[in-house]
């Protein structure tokens, strides 16, 4: 990544010509500008189903294709020096960023290995659960999910019934869990990096969170309770034997995991004056602190674990290698629909900005927390945000404070409701792929959405109904 960085200063070396503001008019795009930002997302929802094989081969050629159908003809209309300023500040302003902290958490959770054999009953479960629940805000929904998938399903491997323990696994761990920091889910470490208060999710949108992971641990409790009382549920021999103690191995990646959090931490608390520019994008000092400590932890952690604790957990570069291609597409293609959200009313977009606004022209938060959760079910809940941040105003300063429920409902949606389908959220369709892996007979894509559906649609009803009215 910081090769990548000097690349970028050193063509402004050639092209100072193109180092300018990535200035968009919105109001002076045509709609058709977001089609390449619809297309990735469709591809991403739908070419995994329909062509399997294809997407894994090409997924990375096919998010190149909707950014190049982006980028070439606005270079073409608009002129290269815009174009080239747009690619820079969508890179080195968000992307770059984003892929460093979940490479970061992804290769520390990585080389964090749980010993032993645990039995599942529906008590230890439940605590699993809880306690993925609470590391997922500080570890991530991807760096907790895979922490401790692997050592749910091996404790109920002697259970017959399975398939809900990784439903709700994904339901809390996966996406609920992760609501509370930037550290948490990567809609919110997007809107860190636009400007919203490390600690702000968690003073604003606790009391949702607190419902939500509580009603579905009670659910789940008493679901398994009822299954775990039958007289065949647990088999007669355990497939995983008996150890002699639980523990953890690569345990030095709880102080790297430490060290991710001060790191995030210290960039939004510490204010400085120097700050570079790259093609019109200010670079601030703090930020660059951040990722290069991120990037030194990340190879601390691969440096320092064990090779066996990696082999053990299956470790491997695929699953990011996958989300650093696509988001790589996402956030090239999404430029031009940030700039039409922006011009708002009088944008090709206006008419998503009236369907979220109130006649009196104030944000209706019930519509921003069901709009922002129904595109994160079915399309990615990080560009998602990023949309709905832009037509709430894109002012972190103002959602912060007089537009702070329409930020918590923007939040909350973009979060809790990635849970609804196994494309909502990147971490969803990775613990399914490692259930199934290790036998567990995962629900359909269209079976899980009956379990979301009727388990989680009545939650964000009530949670409406309480908190976004």
């Amino acid at each position: 990544m910081l090769r990548f960085r000097a690349l970028l200063l050193a063509m402004l070396c050639v092209l100072p010509q193109w180092a300018h503001a990535a200035d968009i008019n919105g109001a002076a795009l045509a709609w058709w500008w977001g089609v390449p930002f619809v297309g990735i997302l469709l591809s991403i929802a739908v070419m995994p189903l329909l062509a399997p094989i294809f997407w894994h081969h090409h997924f990375g050629k096919v998010a190149a294709g909707w950014a190049l159908l982006f980028l070439v003809p606005f270079a073409v209309a608009f002129g290269p020096g815009l174009a080239f300023a747009s690619l820079v500040h969508a890179l080195v302003a968000e992307y770059i960023p984003f892929v460093i902290l979940l490479t970061a958490l992804f290769t520390v959770a990585g080389g964090i290995y749980i010993r032993g054999n645990l039995h599942g009953s529906p008590g230890l479960n439940t605590g699993l659960l809880a306690m993925g629940a609470v590391l997922a805000s500080f570890m991530g929904t991807t760096g907790a999910s895979m922490l401790l998938i692997r050592p749910l399903i091996r404790a109920n491997d002697n259970r017959r019934h399975k398939a809900h323990v990784v439903v709700f696994f994904i339901f809390i761990v996966s996406n609920a869990g992760g609501s509370l920091t930037p550290l948490g889910d990567p809609p919110l470490f997007l809107g860190f990096l636009k400007g919203v208060d490390f600690f702000w999710t968690v003073a604003h949108i606790l009391p949702e969170t607190l419902f939500l992971v509580g009603a579905l641990l009670t659910l789940f409790f008493a679901l398994d309770w009822w299954l775990y009382r039958g007289s065949q549920e647990v088999l007669p021999q355990d497939p995983t034997p008996d150890t002699p103690r639980i523990g953890f191995d690569g345990a030095l990646n709880f102080a790297l995991l430490g060290a991710v959090v001060v790191l995030v931490l210290l960039s939004g608390l510490w204010k400085s004056a120097v700050v570079f520019d790259v093609a019109g994008t200010e670079v601030g000092l703090p930020g660059l602190v951040r990722d290069i400590g991120l990037i030194a932890v990340t190879g601390l952690s691969l440096w320092l674990t064990p090779r066996a604790v990696h082999e053990r957990n299956q470790f491997g570069w695929g699953p990011m290698q996958e989300v650093a291609k696509l988001f790589a597409g996402i956030f090239l293609t999404i430029i031009p629909v940030i700039a039409m959200l922006k011009a708002g009313v009088n944008g090709p977009f206006g008419a998503i900005v009236s369907a979220v606004t109130r006649p009196d022209g104030t944000p209706d938060p019930a519509m921003y927390f069901w709009a922002t959760g129904a595109l994160s079910s079915f399309l990615d809940n990080a560009p998602t945000y990023l949309v709905f941040f832009n037509t709430a105003g894109g002012d972190a300063a103002a959602l912060m404070t007089q537009l702070a429920p329409t930020l918590a409902a923007i939040s909350a949606g973009a979060v809790f409701m990635g849970a609804n389908t196994y494309i909502g959220n990147a971490p969803n369709l990775m613990v399914k792929a490692i259930a199934e892996d290790r036998g567990v007979p995962m629900p359909s894509f269209f079976g899980y959405m009956l379990w979301s559906c009727g388990i989680l649609l009545p939650l964000f009803a009530l949670m409406t109904l309480i908190w976004f009215r």
